[in-house]
């Protein structure tokens, strides 16, 4: 498993060096950059959760869907707006039966740069929301909660396009989750 891994990011960072130099024969008129003033992207993953309130004591999973509208050009990059929706859940810790839920509805906005490679986009934002959270357990009886909570994230990600309108995507930091792999889809 590990060996196919390593492979698979062998090939990986070979491809898009390998882009990289296509993309400077190509005409000067094509964009680079998936990501420009005016384009719409969708992106979802699963990965790792985050932790809201301090209630896990396991590793948690998470699930995260992004749309972004490119708004503004800011020097090489493109700045970005939109919305999230995603949750954390975790089970185990310290009390028995422990199980606690995140469901987050977030704004985001992100920078977003393609480093003259084609088909790939490099991203950095924040985002901020409100999260609906429950947890239960059993100590000394049946314990079962829900608050709302402020959400707050940073993150950084990157998409590798290998279509005009289809890639794959990364992304990582302190958000609703804190390291994801999915798809992103290019919808203007």
């Amino acid at each position: 498993m590990k060996k196919q891994i390593i492979h698979s990011v062998i090939l990986f960072c070979t491809s898009v060096v390998l882009s990289s130099y296509t993309t400077q024969a190509q005409s000067n008129n094509a964009p680079i950059s998936p990501v420009e003033k005016g384009t719409v992207t969708f992106n979802i993953g699963a990965g790792l959760g985050n932790e809201y309130s301090g209630n896990y004591y396991n590793t948690a999973y998470g699930s995260k869907a992004a749309i972004e509208v490119g708004m503004w050009q800011a020097g090489p990059g493109v700045i970005t707006m939109g919305g999230q929706v995603g949750a954390s859940f975790s089970n185990g810790g310290v009390y028995a039966n422990y199980r606690t839920n995140t469901v987050v509805v977030a704004g985001r906005s992100a920078w977003h740069h393609g480093w003259n490679v084609k088909g790939l986009d490099t991203y950095a934002g924040l985002s901020a929301g409100a999260g609906f959270q429950n947890y239960r357990y059993d100590k000394n009886g049946r314990v079962n909660q829900s608050e709302v909570v402020p959400v707050f994230g940073g993150f950084i990600g990157a998409s590798y396009f290998i279509s005009p309108s289809f890639g794959f995507n990364v992304e990582a930091g302190s958000d609703i989750t804190r390291i994801q792999a999915g798809i992103v889809l290019k919808l203007k």
